[in-house]
């Protein structure tokens, strides 16, 4: 009997996870992945630029789903003891403190501490916001006070969750929600969050509020640790030794001697449509269009091109699909001697630079949004990690506006004379840049967002045709899970289910990610 065909759209996450799974469940499928891009990872690759490595947007690898956990450790094994307690450098290599060099193994996951910190008022104040001393003094007693009997409120009298804002103001009350949300959230999505779903909320934040906070502040009092943490919570993950993009270019690597077959530079033009079923899809390829024809059909593109570029799409479902919002964003990478940030915790680091992975930005005259110091995510992304500092400055913005037409050195200046504001560098100690661009990063929760279950329920009467992942479904996941999404695509397909709610309930539901126990 001849294989049945599956074409996937998208080499990121979710269409990496989406073959993996079928070459592992069953030999009756060929797979065929086909990836815009020349490289694979969607935005969770790594990009090298002058032997220095730049993550976009930090991908910190955490679930709470153990058969994620299980595939990412299939891929690379877990390096034990390299978090970076303890960890100390010579020249450019990395010693642990049993003495034993991590470059004997290339292909790990670190063990990394997560801490970041929120940058508002020219003062640091932990991320996520806690009952801690410094915070009290940083706020000062009358808005502690006042945030506390805001809370309070919040606690009798609920809003009812229409928009984000109420959402953030039942959970946190409402002066804090204007001291560490609204601005930043502003910044994020260009957008007041009361034009904004709660939805955005509910599969972002869920289980996070002050009570929470709260909780932990007591249970660490007596130096406890409470039995689950939630998501935004969590003090460990892993990380690949080299960047989030190592873990897809060694799947696609097992994918590829597994049978699969993985077409780069193949932007997908035209997919035809007869009925309930595609029957085919054109891509281009070096100026040649090619069409190919399959049984099955995953796609992880963004539902505005799909709607785009599919005949006898209803009008409706047109208009809804094509006018769902994103958000495009801008790293900039930064190579820069040295910090002028002091480094007020007591963590061993190296060279006394401070241990944070992200710093939010909250300033209201600054346009950036985060910074990410990449010699804490991983010291083997930073060529000279010795002596120089890796820095990623992140924007959010879109297409269109005059920020992401500016030319790369103008953006890379911009950055560059925020960071001087802030006093977190000097002109002086910049070496390098790199400027990256990322369309569709950011599926948006407003415009017609809000019509979006027609769309749903149209795409789930198309029978061999499955859409996954962050851009697929619009939907804000995780690596997790949008990994998740194709992998139930696979289930779906090889039990001979019609309902497609296993697919579409990933990350829905408040309890799918709201709690997770500690890596280690």
């Amino acid at each position: 009997m001849s294989k049945k065909k599956v074409i996937i759209i998208g080499a990121g996450p979710a269409g990496l996870a989406c073959a993996y799974e079928f070459l592992k469940k069953s030999n009756d499928y060929d797979i065929i992945i086909l990836e815009k891009q020349n490289s694979i990872g969607g935005i969770s690759k790594t990009i090298t630029y002058h032997h220095n490595k730049m993550d976009l947007g930090g991908h910190r690898f955490f679930s709470k789903n153990d058969y994620i956990n299980q595939i990412w450790k299939e891929i690379l094994p877990i390096q034990e003891n390299k978090s970076l307690d303890g960890e100390i450098l010579t020249t450019n290599k990395l010693i642990d403190k049993d003495g034993k060099d991590p470059d004997e193994c290339e292909k790990v996951f670190l063990i990394r501490n997560r801490m970041s910190r929120i940058y508002y008022a020219k003062k640091f104040f932990d991320y996520p916001v806690s009952l801690t001393l410094k915070t009290i003094k940083n706020m000062g007693f009358i808005t502690t006070l006042e945030s506390a009997f805001s809370y309070l409120k919040s606690i009798f009298f609920k809003r009812e969750e229409t928009n984000l804002e109420n959402f953030y103001i039942n959970r946190f009350g409402k002066k804090l929600y204007h001291l560490f949300f609204k601005a930043y959230t502003q910044k994020v999505w260009g957008k007041d969050p009361q034009d904004i779903s709660p939805d955005w909320g509910k599969q972002r934040v869920k289980g996070l509020s002050i009570f929470v906070v709260l909780k932990n502040a007591m249970l660490s009092v007596f130096r406890l640790k409470p039995k689950d943490v939630e998501t935004s919570l969590i003090e460990k993950f892993y990380y690949p030794k080299y960047g989030p993009g190592q873990m897809w270019d060694e799947m696609a690597k097992v994918i590829k001697k597994s049978g699969g077959k993985i077409i780069s530079g193949a932007d997908v033009v035209k997919i035809e449509k007869r009925n309930h079923n595609i029957i085919s899809l054109t891509y281009l390829k070096n100026n040649r269009e090619v069409q190919l024809k399959g049984d099955i059909y995953v796609s992880s593109m963004p539902l505005k091109d799909f709607a785009t570029i599919t005949n006898g799409i209803p009008k409706t479902i047109k208009k809804i699909a094509t006018n769902l919002p994103y958000r495009d964003f801008i790293t900039v990478g930064l190579v820069v001697k040295k910090l002028k940030l002091h480094h007020e915790r007591k963590i061993k680091t190296v060279s006394n630079l401070i241990p944070d992975c992200w710093i939010y930005i909250q300033e209201p005259n600054i346009m950036m949004g985060r910074v990410q110091i990449f010699n804490n995510w991983s010291p083997y992304l930073v060529s000279d990690f010795c002596h120089t500092v890796s820095l990623g400055c992140e924007y959010f913005c879109l297409k269109d506006d005059d920020f992401w037409n500016m030319s790369d050195q103008e953006i890379k200046d911009f950055a560059i004379d925020e960071l001087v504001q802030m006093n977190f560098i000097d002109l002086d100690d910049v070496i390098d840049f790199h400027v990256e661009r990322v369309e569709k990063a950011y599926p948006a929760y407003f415009d017609s967002y809000q019509n979006i279950d027609q769309v749903i329920q149209y795409l789930n009467q198309l029978d061999n045709f499955y859409t996954i992942g962050r851009n697929g479904q619009h939907r804000y996941n995780n690596m997790d899970h949008s990994m998740l999404t194709g992998i139930e695509v696979c289930h779906t397909v090889l039990s001979g289910r019609k309902d497609r709610s296993n697919i579409w309930g990933v990350n829905k539901e408040q309890e799918y990610v709201e709690v997770k126990k500690n890596v280690n």
